[in-house]
């Protein structure tokens, strides 16, 4: 992550909310960086001296140091590679695979919610139940991971 928020701090200075909505630009919609998970990453680059920051206006905006610019460039493979990764979805060809994985964190979104609903009811039954769908689930999707 601290790739990610690095390169994303050299192209300008970035409050907390800006990196984190930038990051699920990024990520096309797939992931929401919490600031849970953004802000830690944030204090542990300016711990590093890769980031400095500043109060503007009631908000702590960020900007990547020399220091943080060299890191970027000695690891710069490194950076390559994970922008490789992530940001390649965007690519026009992509976009049918890229809408079919958010309907499928859609599924997993509301079998969370739905798991949720089942479980205050507190009926083991449905949750031994709900157990043995997931299990044959599970099953299932390591056969397609295998698959070649």
């Amino acid at each position: 992550m601290k790739f990610v928020i690095l390169d994303l701090l050299k192209d300008k200075p970035a409050h907390g909310y800006e990196v984190t909505q930038s990051l699920e630009e990024r990520f096309h919609g797939l992931y929401s960086p919490s600031t849970g998970s953004v802000y830690p990453v944030l204090q542990l680059l300016e711990d590093m001296e890769y980031v400095t920051s500043s109060e503007v206006e009631g908000k702590k905006i960020y900007t990547i140091t020399d220091g943080g610019k060299k890191f970027l460039h000695e690891q710069e493979e490194t950076t390559n590679k994970i922008k490789e990764r992530l940001w390649g979805w965007g690519n026009a060809k992509n976009q049918e695979y890229l809408q079919n994985i958010r309907t499928t964190m859609n599924y997993l979104d509301e079998i969370r919610e739905l798991m949720g609903h089942i479980a205050v009811h507190n009926d083991p039954a449905k949750i031994i139940r709900v157990n043995n769908i997931l299990d044959k689930t599970r099953e299932e999707m390591e056969i397609v991971y295998r698959e070649k």
